[in-house]
């Protein structure tokens, strides 16, 4: 059996299920996810750091399934930047297919919200709405090289960084104002970061 017949199989393959990655899935498998609801998170920049392939995310898309943007884990994508992601996932998906077979639109709604829906929270994230949490961002756009900017969705995706996140807000909370962080200590973290990078290294050659 596939991994995804046995998730079938056993009960898991439910709505609350998010599969990561969903490179290799084949046509039955698709379906599969498909009738059963199944979240799946594409993360184009560990798959090809790790050399696994390219997902099928457009075909899955136009079966409606639900697929998400994640970075996967810090050794296997380093950046964990959300704005390489939705260009990855976009231009991967133009190789695949031909340009425009995931539009900008369709990668920042992959990133934010079916992201939410990926967590089962499209009720209160994911999208500015009455009702729903303060997450937000607030992203300089007056940057070189994000002109001339005649289409937003397409400079959002393929000409903004992480690094023109001038502020982020989490549920009402400003945890980065004019581009630092407002109540955490950077030099401190990398410092610490640097340690036990140190620590382990230790650990392994013994």
């Amino acid at each position: 059996m596939s991994n995804l017949e046995y998730l079938a199989a056993t009960g898991l393959a439910t709505p609350q299920l998010c599969t990561a990655h969903c490179v290799w899935v084949t046509d039955a498998e698709q379906a599969l996810l498909a009738e059963r609801g199944v979240k799946v998170m594409h993360c184009p920049g560990s798959n090809l750091k790790l050399g696994s392939g390219i997902a099928p995310v457009a075909e899955m898309l136009a079966r409606g399934i639900s697929v998400s943007l994640g970075a996967d884990g810090a050794a296997c994508n380093n950046r964990l930047d959300m704005f390489d992601e939705m260009r990855l996932a976009a231009t991967l998906q133009a190789m695949r297919n031909g340009p425009g077979a995931l539009t900008a639109r369709d990668a920042l709604w992959m990133a934010t919200r079916e992201g939410a829906r990926a967590l089962g929270m499209e009720g209160e994230i994911g999208s500015i709405e009455p009702g729903r949490r303060a997450d937000l961002i607030l992203i300089d756009r007056g940057r070189p090289h994000q002109q001339p900017d005649p289409d937003p969705w397409s400079t959002l995706v393929y000409a903004t960084r992480g690094t023109d996140v001038s502020l982020t807000m989490v549920d009402g909370r400003v945890l980065v104002r004019d581009f630092a962080m407002t109540h955490q200590d950077v030099a401190a973290i990398t410092a610490d970061a640097r340690t036990a990078a140190k620590t382990l290294q230790a650990r392994a050659v013994v």
